[in-house]
């Protein structure tokens, strides 16, 4: 198949689009709307909450550091046959889970083997997403990641519904047809050969490049301290509203409110990100402040109004920064070595996201509230945003009309950098 100069920005991408948001819904619409299960898990094994919680934590773990496998088989064998393969490893470990007689078997049958399938499945997805478009790339990546909050709000009711009538075991079967369709989403992910693809290298060369990549290695610590705050209000929102004296009830809704914005946020970012000139990277940096500070403002918060005001520009903010977190990386690297940044972004950041929930508890048992928890969370946001600035172009643009990455110099296999990006190396 021949070669093409730069990406289509459309045609069949838009397929790509289609099967981004299924795909993500089936992964993290899943891991998102899992609790469900988690009283029942606790009920039926007898064990404490804490160990029940094992399951989801180490499904994400491995999803996150198995991001880099996914890129470097993409790179070899196309993401088609990994993403077919990753979604039929997702559904067989719900399918093995739902004969679990122990929370071990849980711990390697949703934990490990699916985790696995779903590390094969996101970050292939959303780097063969990026290679078909160039002008229109933050619009297609906020409109496939929409399927996240679409179906967290489908998915949970759903799951509920399955587990009172056909209880836990049944209700993982049927999970796990639900996750075949992964396969079909897999499918759908036709290759695109650009020109520039045989100027990188393979896997190994490009992993090379990117280590020695100053201005990636600077974005992807910004990235680690923009994911330990991220998720805290997920984790801990609630139980802040109920120390307040708000009822369950009302308090699980603030959050719904959120996701509700969320999903705004993600869209009209995207638009905004291919509509706004310059580099991505300034409007994440926007996001980002933004993020960071309503999430320093919630312990102020006192009255319903207000608290109903910040989840609602949490939410927007939060999901107004995702999609363009994403398209930062082709700018930067380009292109032709997407899959192998993405997979490496995703692995370091996953640190972030690891340790900043746990954080956010330790410093609540420490102060008996969780004013310190969600200042330090939008304090982590701020340093992302700080590091942010650093990123080549990001105050004067660079002097061209066509997109970042489709002007990057291409690098020799054996040379993991061009001379003129060799001083923007981290010190």
């Amino acid at each position: 198949m021949a070669a093409r100069a730069e990406p289509p920005d459309g045609g069949w991408g838009w397929m790509v689009v289609l099967s981004a948001f299924f795909q993500s819904a089936l992964v993290f619409g899943v891991l998102r709307s899992f609790g469900v299960f988690f009283v029942e898990f606790v009920a039926a094994f007898e064990e404490q909450a804490a160990r029940v919680s094992w399951i989801a934590s180490i499904g994400i773990a491995v999803q996150q550091f198995g991001s880099p496998i996914g890129s470097a088989l993409s790179t070899k064998f196309g993401p088609r046959r990994v993403v077919m393969s990753g979604g039929v490893l997702a559904a067989l470990g719900m399918l093995l889970a739902s004969f679990a007689t122990s929370l071990t078997h849980l711990y390697l049958s949703i934990g490990l083997l699916s985790g696995a399938g779903w590390a094969l499945t996101f970050t292939p997805t959303l780097a063969c997403l990026s290679r078909y478009f160039s002008h229109r790339r933050s619009l297609a990546m906020g409109l496939a990641l929409t399927g996240v909050g679409l179906s967290s709000f489908a998915f949970a009711p759903l799951f509920q519904w399955l587990l009172s009538h056909y209880a836990w075991r049944g209700a993982l079967l049927l999970v796990s047809a639900l996750s075949f369709h992964l396969v079909a989403c897999g499918a759908l992910l036709r290759p695109l050969f650009l020109a520039e693809d045989t100027a990188v290298g393979g896997p190994g060369a490009q992993l090379n490049s990117l280590l020695h990549h100053g201005p990636f290695l600077r974005y992807t610590v910004a990235l680690t301290l923009i994911n330990t705050g991220f998720f805290i209000p997920y984790v801990h929102l609630v139980a802040h509203l109920q120390d307040l004296g708000w009822d369950p009830l009302p308090a699980a809704f603030l959050l719904s409110v959120a996701a509700i914005s969320d999903l705004v946020g993600r869209v009209v970012s995207g638009w905004l990100g291919d509509a706004v000139p310059g580099p991505v990277a300034r409007l994440l940096m926007l996001w980002t402040t933004l993020t960071g500070i309503s999430l320093a403002l919630f312990p102020v918060a006192q009255a319903p109004t207000a608290l109903v005001v910040l989840a609602v520009a949490y939410g927007f903010t939060s999901g107004a920064l995702t999609p363009v977190a994403f398209s930062v990386v082709p700018e930067l690297v380009g292109t032709g070595r997407m899959y192998s940044g993405l997979g490496l972004v995703q692995m370091v950041e996953s640190i972030g996201g690891l340790l900043g929930a746990p954080l956010s508890g330790y410093l609540r048992d420490v102060t008996g509230n969780y004013t310190a928890s969600f200042v330090v969370a939008g304090v982590f946001l701020l340093a992302g945003s700080g590091v942010l600035v650093t990123l080549p172009h990001f105050c004067f643009s660079a002097p061209t009309s066509k997109p970042q990455d489709s002007v990057i110099e291409k690098l020799d296999t054996k040379d993991p950098l061009p001379k003129e990006e060799e001083g923007l190396g981290v010190d």
